[in-house]
């Protein structure tokens, strides 16, 4: 595929129903992720990686942190509206400037909720774009498997 191609690169939606009111599922995505997200496979420093997190706020940071100490940014918040979205710019390992933008949304499925989340922007990683995309295919599904778990 061309670069020029890229752009129009449908984004990766994932929807997953979760048994629990959007505050309590918004809460576990955010402030419990260290709890749910696999380290091990999907990080930056993989089995050295200890902990992540999203500093609760637009502009905080999303990162991981080693067992050295050493930090790897994820991305960054670029909106913060508990308990019904989320976005984030998205480029763990990578550059800021090649980071893509992430939403996630929590709405109300009778006495659950259904997390909608969505992955575009992947003209910004140039030529890489389709193989990346299509890692995170099948990558979000694996993340969220944790996520479903936990809930």
């Amino acid at each position: 595929m061309e670069a020029s191609t890229n752009a129009t690169l449908a984004p990766v939606v994932k929807r997953i129903a979760v048994p629990c009111s959007c505050e309590r599922a918004f809460e576990l995505f955010t402030a419990g992720i260290a709890n749910w997200w696999p380290l091990s496979t999907h990080s930056v420093g993989r089995d050295n990686a200890a902990c992540c997190m999203i500093e609760p706020r637009s502009g905080g940071r999303i990162f991981e942190t080693g067992k050295d100490g050493t930090e790897h940014d994820w991305g960054k918040v670029l909106a913060w509206e508990p308990p019904h979205r989320l976005a984030f710019t998205w480029h763990p390992g990578g550059e800021a400037d090649s980071a893509q933008t992430v939403e996630v949304t929590f709405t109300r499925d009778g006495a659950g909720a259904v997390l909608t989340l969505e992955h575009r922007d992947w003209h910004r990683l140039g030529e890489r774009a389709p193989k990346v995309r299509k890692s995170y295919d099948q990558g979000w599904d694996a993340v969220l498997d944790h996520y479903r778990a936990a809930a």
